[in-house]
């Protein structure tokens, strides 16, 4: 069974394919972070959070402009399975140039968000990921 925690509308996220799950903040890369063989030395990331831009001021919500390039994004939604789920990069998302890794989880991590050519504009809550069960 998968727990999804922190939904912003079930109605829309719920789809023929699976769950969809939203962007909450986007962050990048500051210090390098590390990692060793034995964990000994094992070190995180220091992450910087990239600020969204309203287009008018009476948006409710803003908009990420990422040049090309590597970040890292956290959703609003947590989850929890009894058994991995796959979490894939959302259609919408990869056809605009942007992906992320696909990966096979019980509980949602960061995860690094790769964007090509010109770069992308994402608004905040934008549904970005899929989870697919089994």
């Amino acid at each position: 069974m998968v727990e999804i925690e922190n939904v912003v509308h079930k109605d829309t996220q719920r789809t023929d394919e699976g769950f969809d799950l939203t962007v909450a903040s986007v962050y990048v890369v500051k210090e390098a972070g590390r990692v060793d063989f034995g964990g000994g030395e094992l070190e995180d990331a220091e992450l910087t959070l990239v600020e969204t831009e309203k287009r008018n001021e009476d948006d409710d919500y803003g908009w990420w402009n990422l040049d090309a390039g590597t970040y890292v994004v956290e959703h609003n939604e947590s989850l929890s399975a009894d058994e991995a789920v796959t979490v894939r990069t959302r259609t919408t998302l990869l056809e605009r140039g942007a992906y992320h890794p696909t990966v096979t989880v019980e509980e949602l991590p960061r995860l690094p968000l790769t964007v090509g050519g010109d770069g992308i504009r994402i608004k905040e809550n934008a549904r970005i990921s899929t989870v697919v069960e089994g």
